[in-house]
């Protein structure tokens, strides 16, 4: 009998249910990342929107009109002047750009509290093809602009309310996917590698924005708009939700046992047992992470929890009752001020390293990936580390404490040449995305599967979307903040991204007290 090629005894080595695992945690990671690639265009284009000149600064603006009518037959397409595209060319462009902002997020973060009560009461599959068609409508529409010729704010602010809100469909889907798929022990550096897909779509994102961005600004929009309307068939042709809809089986529980009739799933919970009176050791895929009382142990729960996860099952969890599970609110808090830092720097990179650098707006864009590659290894690297701790809010504390003085460096280090600002870039990216990866992540899907669910696995899509909802609101404020600062200097923005990460570690000062507490006392434990 010949022996088996190489690559075929590979593919033979791993089980069906682990492949089609792979294919889900792949899947998931292109999708999400299509979301962010959509989004990052908006921050490249802003240097080409508003170029800097001087002539602007000397023309007053009842003048502005004759100005516009004498530099007319140099310009390319109707309507652009020699300091960018109108109406963004005047002296409060930042203003203005920050208002574009703004409308994306605040309607991002409106709308993701809605998004996780609908997006559990529909099939995942088609809420989020939906969301993705939809976003990569109106992320196009954004473009057209520029070959349409249009030069009215509003068009431009009703297309970044209308995708922000679309755009809300892919995080609750996403993370709920995922976290049916795979257990929780390893989640830390499971979802800490998957999460790696928001900077790996910032910097797609940003290399196909700048590719167009000084020959053709629309183009920038176009294609990221096209991509992700593309990945949503995709998502509409392969996604499977849970493993059950496949007859493939789920990691298994210590304590639930899960069972498939028809169009529903129906979970027993058995009796769970003081944790003192159990010394089993525990499947590390079904262990958690966060503990949920005072004392660190678990309660004697004597009776078995019957629930159905499907149409005719039990409801959906409400939003007060997800706002109850341990955990939720400091960690909503935390990453709102998280999230600020990291959407400042999102949105308004870019245009810092071309002021500060003195690039134009494609080496800038080009530039500004190594924070998002710093990132990647943050998030992994927060997962690793919560994973050996089995602390998720010390894990974070650490990180937030060495980001506020390593952003003070950033905006000191980065006047001094290139060579420093790419160092600063990879540090500052590793330290502001590692909390913020590791709270949207792991934590979300560890307190929406918490044990005072009571085996109601429906809460996940809700709790990941109040917890990211809430980020949101702080990723509105913090462009917002830096357009109003930022005309006063660039350090101010910088003090006030500090603060943020202060503040960010203030809400978690009474989880790491609890987690250091109960590894104190030898009492900290895993449910289920």
């Amino acid at each position: 009998m010949a022996q088996l090629p190489p690559g075929i005894h590979f593919i033979t080595s791993f089980s069906r249910d682990q492949w089609y695992r792979a294919f889900i945690f792949s899947l998931t990671f292109l999708l999400y990342a299509s979301f962010h690639l959509s989004r990052k265009p908006i921050s490249i284009v802003k240097g080409e929107l508003h170029k800097h000149c001087s002539a602007s600064h000397e023309v007053e603006v009842n003048s502005y009109k004759e100005y516009a009518a004498q530099i007319q037959p140099v310009k390319k397409p109707s309507n652009i002047s020699q300091c960018g595209w109108e109406p963004f060319d005047k002296n409060n462009y930042k203003q203005l750009l920050g208002a574009l902002d703004y409308s994306f997020l605040c309607a991002y973060a409106i709308g993701m509290y809605l998004s996780g009560i609908i997006g559990e009461r529909l099939p995942i599959r088609y809420y989020l093809t939906v969301g993705m068609l939809a976003s990569g409508l109106f992320t196009a529409m954004f473009g057209l602009g520029y070959f349409y010729n249009i030069h009215n704010l509003w068009f431009y602010i009703m297309a970044q309310i209308a995708n922000g809100l679309v755009q809300t469909t892919g995080w609750p889907s996403v993370v709920t996917c995922i976290g049916n798929w795979f257990g929780k022990g390893r989640r830390g550096l499971i979802m800490g590698i998957w999460n790696s897909h928001t900077s790996v779509g910032n910097i797609l994102g940003s290399l196909i924005a700048a590719y167009w961005v000084s020959t053709c600004w629309g183009l920038s929009f176009v294609m990221p708009g096209v991509i992700i309307a593309v990945m949503g068939i995709v998502c509409f042709l392969f996604l499977i939700e849970h493993p059950k809809d496949i007859s493939c089986s789920c990691t298994p529980s210590s304590s639930s046992k899960t069972f498939l009739n028809g169009t529903s799933r129906f979970r027993v919970q058995m009796p769970i047992l003081n944790a003192k009176e159990t010394n089993k050791p525990q499947d590390p895929e079904m262990q958690h992470l966060l503990i949920d009382s005072e004392n660190c142990s678990v309660s004697l729960n004597s009776s078995t929890v019957v629930t159905a996860e499907g149409r005719h099952g039990t409801s959906a969890i409400s939003f007060l009752g997800a706002l109850r599970i341990p955990g939720v609110i400091e960690f909503s808090l935390c990453l709102l001020f998280a999230k600020l830092v990291s959407y400042t720097f999102l949105f308004w990179l870019p245009l810092y390293i071309t002021n500060v650098e003195h690039l134009d707006a494609r080496r800038a864009g080009d530039l500004s990936t190594l924070f998002d590659v710093g990132g990647i290894f943050g998030g992994i690297l927060a997962g690793l580390i919560s994973d050996r701790l089995e602390k998720r809010a010390s894990t974070c504390g650490m990180m937030l404490l060495l980001a506020a003085p390593t952003l003070y460096m950033f905006s000191a280090v980065s006047k001094m040449g290139l060579e420093a600002t790419v160092v600063m870039l990879l540090i500052s990216g590793a330290l502001v995305n590692g909390p913020y990866a590791l709270i949207t992540t792991a934590v979300s899907a560890d307190l929406g599967t918490h044990k005072s669910l009571k085996g109601n696995a429906r809460a996940l899509s809700t709790v990941t979307a109040i917890i990211d909802g809430t980020g949101s609101v702080g990723a509105a404020l913090g462009p917002l903040l830096a357009g109003l600062i930022s005309p006063s200097g660039w350090n101010n923005v910088f003090y006030m991204l500090m603060v943020a990460d202060a503040c960010a570690l203030l809400f978690l000062l009474r989880l790491i007290q609890k987690e250091l507490r109960c590894n104190a006392d030898h009492t900290l434990f895993k449910e289920h």
